[in-house]
């Protein structure tokens, strides 16, 4: 069912077509997510039967968010450049094409290089995937589609863990790539469906994508290198920064410029960028800081510890499903503060929660931070996209994910930075009241998006 380039309505797709592509973008979302976390369970498992030090499997991961980060921009150029569907299917084929390479790499650098194309793909998902959905559903019902795609996010999220131990515990790691195959099918045959948005005439500045791509993998790989070597991270970073220097003056005059410089000018969408990087630091430096916690302060099993946490991705699940349809109807920057208040609340609960009080109400702190986080970051991303230009919707959707793996990147290097400045006995309760209060700000910065406070 493949239709040319139309123009949208408010109405959007009509069904059935709707429905083929909401199951398109959700189901290729959730093997970017699924792949992500399962992945991190495999890896002593990997270590021994590719018979590689441990430290080394961690390229499995670093490859992946690597490629993921350095592409988000340069796909969101090339689906306005020749079509978010077309690029969306490219990259969902690329992701299948690198989860087959992963389950025949007969060694490490194989399946590092393996697992960079499978973030290349992903990189096409993440960017565009919610883009489509705004063209695929009515106006007033966008929001709910966001909700729908965040409540596709916290359950992969959820059961990756689970089901990577399982995978690696009753059949082999390679499998763990396997099992992408028949949802990729499915989204690959479901994609024919998604809207056919005109393209765009414009060329790619191969320049700029170059320097885009030494920006983030420096970056990265500064953030990386920072615990074992600050002279080698400085450089790096420097040398990151320089080149993001560059590319911005490269593209500042540009009406569309790779780098989303032009959404950035428009107050709302500005506030809402800063307000998902504060968030997001927030909740990595919760979800690192919290399992460590659990483990060493209250004693707790690996697995205990586990399903404690699980009850902040499946609060957020569920609150998805309310929150989504509340953005369509009420002002989403006091929603958005609203859910940073209770996200810092859960946090700061877990952080003074006197050990002699038993673990059990953790679980309930943790469900109130994903009671939070679903109440932020639904509405958020929504307004991000809704005060976007709709043939900007791939750019917005590429800064969206940036600022998610931003602000995960700072909240990871952060509890980093703690576990080696401050004793072990009381880094994860300050990591857990920094993130608290980044969190909070998010809330804050939110509000500013209000007419009450200032033009939205």
């Amino acid at each position: 069912m493949t239709a040319g380039p139309v123009q949208f309505a408010a109405g959007g797709l009509s069904q059935p077509r709707r429905g083929l592509a909401i199951a398109a973008v959700l189901s290729a979302m959730s093997l970017v997510v699924l792949d992500a976390g399962m992945a991190n369970v495999a890896l002593p498992t990997l270590a021994r039967v590719l018979q590689v030090p441990p430290a080394q499997t961690v390229l499995v991961i670093t490859a992946y968010q690597l490629a993921l980060v350095m592409m988000l921009f340069p796909c969101a150029a090339l689906g306005e450049r020749f079509g978010n569907r077309r690029v969306f299917q490219a990259g969902a084929g690329v992701f299948v094409v690198g989860s087959i390479l992963c389950a025949l790499a007969p060694s490490l650098p194989l399946l590092v290089a393996a697992r960079f194309l499978q973030g290349l793909g992903g990189a096409a998902v993440m960017a565009l995937g919610v883009a489509l959905l705004r063209f695929s559903v009515p106006r007033d019902q966008f929001g709910a589609a966001v909700g729908w795609n965040a409540l596709t996010v916290a359950i992969a999220s959820a059961a990756a863990p689970t089901l990577g131990a399982l995978i690696v515990a009753r059949l082999d790691w390679p499998w763990l790539f396997l099992i992408n195959l028949p949802v990729g099918a499915i989204a690959l045959v479901a994609a024919r469906a998604l809207p056919a948005v005109a393209p765009t005439s414009k060329a790619l500045d191969l320049v700029s994508l170059a320097l885009n791509g030494a920006v983030f993998a420096l970056l990265v790989l500064g953030a990386e290198a920072l615990p074992k070597s600050a002279p080698a991270s400085a450089v790096l970073g420097g040398a990151g920064l320089l080149a993001l220097t560059l590319l911005l003056r490269r593209e500042a005059s540009k009406a569309a410029p790779l780098v989303p410089i032009d959404l950035l000018r428009d107050r709302s969408f500005r506030i809402s960028v800063i307000a998902s990087v504060c968030c997001f630091i927030g909740q990595a430096a919760g979800m690192i800081a919290l399992p460590f916690y659990l483990q060493h302060d209250f004693g707790q099993t690996l697995l205990a510890a586990g399903l404690y946490m699980s009850a902040w991705p499946l609060a957020v699940a569920v609150t998805s499903v309310f929150a989504g349809p509340l953005s369509d109807r009420m002002p989403t920057a006091w929603l958005c503060a609203m859910g940073g208040a209770l996200l810092a609340m859960g946090l700061g609960l877990v952080a003074v929660w006197p050990r002699q009080g038993g673990p059990y109400p953790l679980a309930g702190f943790a469900a109130l931070c994903g009671v939070g986080f679903g109440l932020f970051q639904t509405p958020n991303n929504r307004n991000m996209f809704m005060s976007a230009p709709s043939a900007r919707s791939g750019a917005a959707g590429s800064l969206q994910g940036a600022a998610r793996l931003t602000g995960q990147t700072s909240g990871a290097v952060l509890m980093t930075l703690l576990f080696g400045l401050a004793p072990f006995t009381s880094a994860p309760r300050t990591g857990l009241a920094i993130g608290a209060a980044f969190v909070l700000a998010a809330g804050g910065v939110s509000i500013l998006r209000s007419p009450r406070v200032g033009s939205a």
